[in-house]
């Protein structure tokens, strides 16, 4: 049984600055570039009839290519802190593109998904200090990306781990 989400890759040259800023937080995991994505959708476990018809329906998503720019970090948590994120900056189109999925996911029979936060997971946290968090985030909290091109999403496959990969690109599917 296939765990599927939906997602946009980080290009390798905005990947190698995001992996600039790993460090800083004790008992943190820190996500390896390779892995550095941004959901769309999260399906989770599904049956291979329905993996097959998430594929065929994503198939059918006419959206066009867009820019996006990664705009500070922040955390998940709140007073007890569980992932060190890079934001995504304010889109549109990504949120027109997500909210396609959501509704084909829906159609499909699929729960609907919690408020969609657009980011990338850099960390994530066990036990950490809520003060050394917030260090962090004062360290490098302005951090923001270099405007890049999103020409595709893809669909992921992935086991059930503690997060971080590894994902596997079962589908992608072009953006015009």
């Amino acid at each position: 049984m296939p765990r599927l989400f939906t997602a946009i890759e980080i290009p390798e040259e905005v990947g190698d600055t995001l992996a600039l800023l790993r460090g800083g937080i004790s008992g943190a995991r820190w996500i390896d570039p390779e892995f550095y994505h941004v959901t769309l959708r999260f399906m989770g476990d599904v049956d291979d009839a329905l993996a097959r018809d998430i594929a065929q329906m994503l198939g059918q998503v006419r959206r066009r290519a867009f820019d996006m720019v990664l705009d500070g970090l922040d955390q998940f948590g709140g007073h007890k802190p569980r992932a060190v994120i890079a934001s995504v900056k304010a889109n549109p189109a990504l949120l027109e593109l997500q909210a396609e999925q959501e509704r084909i996911m829906q159609r499909l029979g699929l729960a609907p998904e919690r408020a969609y936060r657009p980011h990338v997971t850099l960390a994530r946290l066990r036990d950490a200090s809520t003060r050394q968090v917030a260090d962090y985030l004062a360290m490098r909290g302005l951090y923001r990306s270099m405007p890049f091109h999103v020409p595709r999403f893809v669909l992921y496959s992935s086991r059930d781990s503690v997060g971080g990969g590894p994902y596997v690109v079962e589908a992608a599917y072009p953006l015009s």
